[in-house]
């Protein structure tokens, strides 16, 4: 039985051949939580998508889901969480927007220079989450040629 508050862990096991990739932010509030958002709803048959936050905050900003939901894009399920709430697990990229150094947790680790938009009006929040769909869908269609017979 799971206690009020109690967070349950999803351990979705992916489909094989999926690239395992986590996207990495300070908060895991805004940045990561979209990459991780479009990753879902745009790659998913050739990705299976995580995030977290060098320093979680306690939920995922409200603009972050208002920018997501104009895209009709969806951050349900999704929640802040830290490096080591993935400390077992195995990723094949990992994706740093944070601007910070952190540890590598995959054999491919990628810089995203993306702007936080914490604390700042819609119009940032909705240029960032263009640049993250641009990013993780030139991310998807890499991969995707990538799997191609030649």
């Amino acid at each position: 039985m799971v206690s009020a508050g109690t967070v349950t862990r999803r351990r979705a096991t992916p489909a094989p051949g999926k690239t395992r990739i986590l996207f990495v932010c300070v908060g895991n509030s805004c940045r990561s939580q979209m990459a991780e958002a479009f990753a879902r709803a745009y790659g998913s048959d050739v990705l299976a998508p995580a995030s977290a936050g060098l320093m979680p905050a306690g939920g995922i900003a409200p603009l972050t889901h208002e920018v997501l939901a104009e895209k009709n894009i969806t951050a349900d399920g999704q929640f802040p969480k830290s490096l080591g709430f993935f400390a077992r697990e195995q990723f094949d990229v990992m994706v740093n927007m944070s601007g910070l150094a952190v540890p590598e947790m995959a054999p491919r680790c990628m810089e995203w220079t993306v702007e936080d938009p914490i604390g700042q009006k819609p119009e940032v929040y909705r240029a960032v989450a263009n640049q993250i769909e641009n990013l993780v869908m030139q991310l998807i269609l890499n991969l995707r040629a990538s799997r191609q017979p030649a």
